[in-house]
């Protein structure tokens, strides 16, 4: 007879806490460098938009996830987590944690305070957003676009500040864009201000943005966090297009199941200033990937 995922998570995670395996509820579950192993759960935003948080959040936690990184309400999929403090129950209903929470450009731009307080409801210290959104063409842009996009964002830093909010940055595709020969992620380092605007590395981006332990080495004490994706450096040709005129996509690799040197990016990221790390896969893979971070020690 076969039984569904849920129900086997379920079964499983009633065997281990039985056994004394699981944490208990508010105890954050450690992986590298001492600290809770995160997800991020847009990969698995469907389950919340269908009214399934609390289902999801356990899940998790039975994994061996200690830390969840959420998207604010402005997120279509995220509008039903609109009441904070609900949300900090459900939350610690499971025994989890939220730091951070990535939020729209334009919900900074236009409501920062209301973004504030619900972020402070959830009980998060950190907010951030994927991309700065400059306008690019052809892969490049222009030096005073990044120059005004980095001027709004150490505004949007200082007021976050101001509330006792960190704000940070992720990678998207206007920061692994090209201004002037170098890519306007790094650009971005040295003009965001490095006490009102943290980055976040998204490991997925490094085959456009660079080497992340190279980062975390020359700009020590600038992230914040990390989106951790199996990376293949040096991956096999990619197929011809087929009749629709795009090749097959390269699969996605789980965490440890990839070409990255795990041990070595941790151990860089401590000089880099990490505190925290999310998974950012599929369902599937981050089972694997969380297997696999539970193993690493550094």
């Amino acid at each position: 007879m076969s039984i569904s995922r849920r129900a086997f998570l379920k079964k499983s995670a009633a065997g281990a806490a039985a056994a004394g395996c699981l944490p208990a509820p508010g105890v954050l579950r450690a992986g590298p460098l001492g600290l809770p192993i995160g997800s991020q759960t847009y990969p698995h935003r469907q389950r919340i938009q269908d009214g399934d948080f609390a289902g999801l959040c356990h899940d998790l936690a039975a994994l061996g996830i200690g830390n969840l990184e959420l998207c604010s309400p402005g997120y279509r999929e995220f509008a039903g987590l609109k009441d904070g403090k609900q949300t900090r129950k459900i939350l610690e209903d499971a025994g989890l944690k939220c730091p951070s929470a990535h939020f729209e450009l334009g919900e900074l731009r236009s409501r920062q305070q209301e973004s504030i307080a619900w972020a402070h409801d959830v009980g998060m210290t950190q907010m951030g957003t994927a991309s700065l959104n400059g306008h690019v063409e052809n892969g490049t842009t222009t030096m005073e676009i990044v120059k005004r996009a980095a001027e709004e964002y150490n505004r949007i830093g200082e007021a976050a500040a101001k509330a006792g909010m960190q704000q940070f940055l992720h990678d998207e595709r206007f920061e692994m864009a090209k201004v002037e020969g170098r890519v306007v992620y790094e650009a971005l380092l040295e003009l965001l201000d490095p006490k009102l605007v943290k980055m976040q590395f998204q490991m997925s981006a490094m085959p456009a943005v660079g080497d992340v332990v190279t980062y975390f080495t020359k700009y020590p004490g600038r992230f914040l966090s990390m989106h951790l994706q199996g990376v293949d450096l040096n991956p096999p040709p990619a197929p011809p297009p087929g009749p629709g005129g795009r090749g097959a996509r390269a699969p996605q690799l789980a965490v440890g199941h990839d070409s990255l040197d795990w041990k070595k990016i941790f151990a860089a990221a401590r000089t880099g200033g990490v505190r925290n790390y999310f998974i950012e896969q599929s369902w599937d893979l981050t089972v694997q990937s969380a297997a696999y971070l539970k193993t690493l020690n550094v």
